[in-house]
């Protein structure tokens, strides 16, 4: 049973499993995209993400726990440089896995990994689109009648009391 297994085995032993998710993710940050397979791809966006998220904190600590598993200080640079800057604003999701086919040899699941570029925008259904627009409709009609009244109060004239208009005669005198 994999009760609370939390990795994928995807080589012998662990140490050639965390140097093999280690070189790959310096090439991910190095170059912009790797192929492997798909366990392989699958394992590595779980750290690109958690790289990524570090570099956004910014902080020394952060610097240093990139440094523990990167341990290439070019590519530590650009993530906490380059990379930080282009996803600050984006809240997760920095990696996309595309699917290329087979491998010949042995029929396995080829994938292409990416660091995601474009901006993120959503499209918003023609139901949305109505419903936002009666509710920017029902706003306006109600931002006119807060200020309609208030309006009235400030056009009516302020009468003035018997000392303003006193002062006012003894000054012009």
């Amino acid at each position: 049973m994999r009760h609370r297994k939390i990795s994928r085995k995807l080589v012998s032993t662990t140490e050639h499993r965390i140097a093999l998710l280690r070189n790959m993710v310096t090439d991910l940050f190095r170059y912009g995209k790797v192929t492997t397979t798909l366990a392989k791809a699958k394992e590595l966006r779980r750290i690109a993400d958690k790289m990524i998220t570090l570099a956004k904190k910014g902080d020394l600590a952060s610097r240093r726990k990139a440094l523990g598993f990167i341990r290439d200080k070019g590519v530590v640079r650009k993530l906490f440089g380059e990379l930080k800057e282009k996803y600050l604003d984006r809240p997760g999701g920095y990696t996309r896995i595309i699917r290329i086919g087979p491998r010949r040899g042995d029929g396995s699941q080829m994938v292409l990994i990416e660091l995601v570029e474009e901006k993120l925008s959503f499209k918003t259904s023609k139901i949305k689109k109505e419903r936002l627009k009666k509710v920017m409709e029902f706003i306006e009609k109600k931002k006119k009648e807060l200020t309609a009244p208030s309006q009235l109060k400030e056009e009516k004239p302020k009468e003035k009391s018997s000392e303003e208009s006193s002062q006012e005669v003894s000054k012009e005198t």
